[in-house]
């Protein structure tokens, strides 16, 4: 399957979940980062709960706080 990845195109041989996706990429430590999938942000809580599906564009971004 195809994805993509913070704007990089990637192949995939089955389905993850986004925390085993991000796992196999060597990202240890979500600390302080956010991710968007198809455009909607997903609580990092629930990243295992979603499957990585044909096509997702997902990005994964540094959140950062602003007053």
């Amino acid at each position: 399957m195809k994805i993509t990845f913070n704007n990089h195109s990637l192949e995939l041989q089955n389905s993850l979940s986004i925390t085993e996706f991000l796992s196999n990429q060597f990202y240890k430590s979500s600390s302080g980062m956010a991710l968007a999938l198809n455009q909607t942000v997903i609580p990092q809580q629930n990243w295992s709960d979603y499957q990585i599906k044909d096509g997702d564009d997902i990005l994964l971004f540094q959140a950062i706080a602003g007053g």
